[in-house]
């Protein structure tokens, strides 16, 4: 799901700010909106992401800003999403080759 981030164990809270466009203290405010949501805590007490805390930051974005759901809506979403993981959202590339697949299908019938 996060395509173009480099490969790493932990991420700072500046790199994922970057990654997702956000200023820091949007994601300190995600953090106590989203129970599920917590990334480590080094000695230094500076937050480390992990892989799995950005791609739900990706998804959180994406509900907040393009889905324009409120938090409590995103929330809920989320909440769903985890207690029935097998319904993954369509993304416009599982469209294009569904679409193929019929085109395939329907010619293969003529």
């Amino acid at each position: 799901m996060v395509e173009n981030v480099p490969e790493k164990l932990f991420y700072r809270i500046g790199e994922v700010s970057r990654i997702l466009g956000v200023p820091p203290y949007v994601l300190r405010y995600w953090e106590r909106e989203f129970p599920a949501l917590r990334p480590f805590r080094a000695s230094s007490r500076q937050r480390l992401y992990r892989r799995n805390d950005l791609e739900m930051l990706l998804e959180i974005r994406r509900l907040l800003y393009e889905e324009k759901y409120t938090i409590a809506g995103a929330r809920k979403k989320l909440r769903q999403r985890r207690l029935h993981p097998e319904e993954k959202p369509i993304t416009p590339s599982a469209v294009t080759r569904l679409k193929e697949e019929l085109l395939a299908l329907r010619r293969l019938l003529d």
